[in-house]
Parts: structure tokens; C-alpha cells; sequence
């Protein structure tokens, strides 16, 4: 008989005989399912906020920051420099024909969370009067622009839906100072949508500040990023960096998204280490249960090499029923719910997004579900195709 026919004469034998070990195989599928949900919910929160945050990111826009810094919360630019910087070569114009740019200024403010009552860190962000034309993915949804010079706001879907107080019409406060809010508006998933658009001319004011954290520009086309960074880098007035949108928000990602990756691979191992164990407990099992049957089909004339496959097959066959489960599991909980960042650096005091859990996370717990179970059915396996068969058939 080929070896073809061999291992699917023997796998067959085998996988009808499940049934029979229902309650010992099913341990394994819940161990796997376990390992399976809690690594693709915790690599939801990664790709989710990579997401919102990549997202934010245009190529055909610049970011100028303090030399010394790497995010926002942390540069200074002094308010005498920004004519300077504006007045660059590499910035296009916009339909008033001046320097289509916004200067702006953060703020990070407190604000009642909706789900457990206590404060959040949200960005209170002061930008220019071109900044929806600078940036054309904001769409107000609801009520106006608030107006230059006065203590209003519009806020950003994904921060109304997290915090109270957010609701057009609705005054809040920020220490000690009110703050009417007259608008919503949508950024498509951004994390800008986590964020207050006001004045910054107010902000500053607000906070007696004579500074500002970061200047966005529209980059005049092909080319114009590095023509702008030399100019820039070259002014011995200046200090600055310049880096288009598209890597400064990759580089705020990449921390945070490392941080949770290294959980979720921590946290998966431990839980794939014990679902190994579980597997091999059971593959020893089935060997045993199945140590006649087995002897028997090598007396006759099956090879070691079907034995192994067979078993090895099993094991991957449990795999997968339990990574089918833990990603439904995974989808049916998480997919589609709103989280937060807790208040941190990086520039962002809080980014809200949203979890969600599809094919490439799926094939991810196909192939850490696989490799557990090839693992778990390994030994076993080979222990299989080494059972003496007169040793197992004197137990007939």
C-alpha cells in the first residue's frame, strides 16, 4: 500500500474514534480557544490604535516641530519664529493665497469619562482658521465653527461618545474657565476624533502661553518636503524639525504598538504553554487508548510514518476547531468596541478607537493555534510509531 493511502487510511481510523474521546479532546480545543481570544483581542488594541493613529497621517502634509523634540506635547516653537517658518519655500497656498498652514497650540484638560465617571486626559487643540481647508478629512456633522477669539469648541465624535459634558450646546469647564461647545465634527476614524478644535489664538491666551507646539503645513507637491526641511534646517534662527504627517503619526504608533504587541506575545506564550501540555496530555492519551488499533494496522502492514501523521493530524485538527472558536469568541466581544489610551506621552493625552478583529488576525490564530497543536501532538505521535506491536498486541 502507498504511503499516501497509508496515512489516509490510518487519520481516517483515527479522527472517526473522536467522538469516543469527546471530553479529553475538548480540553484541548477550549485551551487553544483560550490562547486564540485573549492574543487577537490584545492584538486588536495594536492594530486598532496603529490605526487611528496612522490614519491621522497625510503624505502630502508636513509637521514642524523643536528640534529636541518628538511629539507635540513636548515642542515649543516661539511665537517670533512662526513668520519665519510660513514664509518657507515648499508650502502651498491656499485660496486667499496665504501659506496654507496652522499653527497650533495643545492643552491636555480633564474630562468625565461617560463609562466609569472619573476624568480623562483629552487634547484641547488650537488651530489656525485654515485648518479644514488644510485638513479636508474633518467634516463638521453637527452645530458651527467656533469663532476666533472666543472660548468656544467643537468636538470630535469619538471624544463625544467617551466623555460627558461633550454635547453641542453644553458649557464646560477646563480650570476654572468656560468653554461653550458649538459643534461636532468627524475625522474618519483619526485621532483627531479624539480630540477639542478651538482658537488657538484663545488657547493661548487661556493658558497665558507665548508659545506654540507644532506648526502643520500642506506640502506644495511633489518634491516640497525636502525643500521645505532645507530651508528650514539651514535658517540659523531656527531649530527645528521637519517630517511629513505620514511618518511623525508611524512614529508615535510604533511605541504604543510595540508595548501591546509585546503583551499580547507574552501573554499567549504563558497561555500556549498550558494549552501545550493540555495537548500532549490528550495526544497521550488517544495513543494509549488507541495503542492496539495501532499495532494492530502495523502488523499488517502500515508504516510508522502513517502512524505519526495520523496523530499529528489529530492534534492540528483540534487546533484549528479551537482557533475557529477562540477567533469567534475574540469577534464576538470585542469587534467593533470603542476603547481609550490611558493619558500618556507620545504627544496623545487620549486616542479612542475602535477594536476590530479580521482576516489578518484571524490567519494569526490559525498559525499560533497550528503550531501549539503540531507541538502538542509531536511526542506523542512518535511515541505512537514506537510502540513495540507485540508488546501492545499481548494486551489484546
Amino acid at each position: 500500500m502507498r504511503t499516501l493511502e497509508q496515512i489516509r487510511a490510518v487519520s481516517a481510523i483515527g479522527l472517526r474514534g473522536l467522538p469516543q474521546r469527546a471530553t479529553t479532546s475538548l480540553v484541548v480545543v477550549v485551551g487553544i480557544a483560550g490562547v486564540v481570544a485573549v492574543l487577537l483581542s490584545v492584538l486588536a488594541l495594536s492594530t486598532g490604535l496603529s490605526g487611528a493613529l496612522t490614519a491621522t497621517g497625510r503624505s502630502d502634509r508636513a509637521i514642524i516641530l523643536h528640534a529636541q523634540s518628538t511629539d507635540e506635547d513636548g515642542s515649543t516653537l516661539a511665537a517670533e519664529n512662526i513668520p519665519n517658518i510660513l514664509d518657507a519655500p515648499g508650502i502651498a497656498r491656499g485660496r486667499d493665497g496665504k501659506p496654507l498652514a496652522s499653527t497650533e497650540a495643545l492643552a491636555t484638560v480633564n474630562v468625565l469619562r461617560g463609562d466609569t465617571g472619573r476624568l480623562g486626559a483629552l487634547t484641547l487643540r488650537g488651530v489656525s482658521p485654515d485648518a479644514f481647508e488644510l485638513r479636508p478629512e474633518l467634516h463638521l456633522v453637527a452645530g458651527r465653527m467656533f469663532r476666533s477669539g472666543v472660548r468656544e469648541l467643537i468636538a470630535g465624535r469619538a471624544a463625544q461618545q467617551r466623555f460627558r459634558g461633550l454635547g453641542v450646546g453644553q458649557h464646560i469647564l477646563f480650570d476654572s474657565t468656560d468653554w461653550l461647545v458649538v459643534g461636532a465634527f468627524d475625522s474618519g476614524g483619526g485621532a483627531h476624533d479624539s480630540e477639542l478644535l478651538a482658537d488657538a489664538d484663545t488657547v493661548q491666551s487661556v493658558y497665558q502661553r507665548t508659545a506654540f507646539n507644532s506648526v502643520t503645513v500642506k506640502l506644495a507637491g511633489p518634491g516640497a518636503l525636502d525643500t521645505l526641511r532645507a530651508a528650514l534646517t539651514k535658517d540659523p534662527t531656527l531649530s527645528v524639525t521637519v517630517n511629513s504627517e505620514t511618518a511623525y503619526y508611524e512614529q508615535q504608533s510604533h511605541t504604543f504598538a510595540a508595548v501591546l504587541a509585546l503583551i499580547a506575545t507574552v501573554v499567549g506564550v504563558i497561555m500556549a504553554i498550558g494549552a501545550v501540555f493540555a495537548a500532549l496530555n490528550t495526544m497521550y492519551s488517544a495513543v494509549s487508548t488507541r495503542a492496539v488499533e495501532i499495532a494492530t494496522l502495523r502488523a499488517i502492514g502500515f508504516g510508522p510514518v502513517a502512524v505519526v501523521i495520523s496523530v499529528i493530524a489529530e492534534a492540528l485538527l483540534l487546533a484549528l476547531a479551537g482557533a475557529v472558536l477562540g477567533a469567534a469568541v475574540a469577534w464576538a466581544v470585542f469587534d467593533g468596541n470603542t476603547v481609550s489610551t490611558i493619558a500618556g506621552g507620545g504627544g496623545v493625552a487620549q486616542v479612542v478607537f475602535r477594536l476590530h478583529i479580521g482576516a489578518p488576525l484571524f490567519v494569526t490564530g490559525i498559525v499560533w493555534a497550528c503550531v501549539v497543536g503540531l507541538i502538542g501532538g509531536l511526542a506523542p505521535a512518535v511515541r505512537a510509531a514506537r510502540i513495540p506491536v507485540a508488546t501492545a498486541l499481548r494486551a489484546i
